[in-house]
């Protein structure tokens, strides 16, 4: 049996030990300077930089060849790709597009929209649990579910729909109006 494989000496140990602990303390200091944009709910493009950042950073913790500058040179450009990203995102509506999934309506005023769910590997289920989750006893009392960009469900009871312009964002359908009875 190789030695190596329980014991390689100090060195591969200081150098665990000194990658956790400033590794972390340097991804905290530049999640904290990013802002709460990077670790609100996770859009696609969030979700990639996570898994990237853990993984570099897993990497690092292992890795005896790389070196502590490098780490936190990776962390930072790529908590700043996603800065860069969300900015852009939120001046144009092409790299919106390109970067979001659109909020799709999924059930409105006692309709269930099955193509929707059908394209979203949803089920009806599905709405009936959101609107359990939400409090409501029965989707009578749901004016509308949403599935929202983060993956999320998102449920506006029927006393809360006003004048459904907040589903004009979502669904990009001005036909649809709230109507009494």
């Amino acid at each position: 049996m190789d030695s190596t494989l329980i014991w390689d000496g100090w060195e591969p140990v200081v150098h665990s030990a000194v990658m956790v602990v400033c590794g972390f303390i340097a991804l905290v200091l530049i999640l904290r300077v990013s802002g709460p944009r990077t670790m609100a709910k996770m859009t696609p493009l969030d979700f990639i930089v996570a898994v990237t950042i853990g993984s570099a950073f897993g990497r690092t913790l292992t890795a005896t060849s790389v070196p502590l500058a490098q780490t936190v040179l990776v962390l930072a450009l790529l908590v700043g790709i996603q800065w860069v990203f969300a900015a852009a995102r939120a001046k144009s509506r092409r790299v919106r597009a390109l970067l979001d999934n659109p909020p799709v309506l999924l059930y409105y005023q006692g309709r269930i929209q099955d193509r929707a769910l059908r394209s979203h590997r949803l089920l009806e289920e599905d709405v009936h649990t959101a609107a359990r989750q939400s409090g409501k006893g029965s989707l009578e009392q749901v004016a509308a579910v949403i599935l929202q960009q983060d993956g999320s469900l998102g449920v506006i009871g029927r006393d809360d729909l006003g004048d459904a312009s907040s589903l004009l964002p979502y669904t990009g359908r001005a036909d649809i109006h709230h109507n009494e009875g």
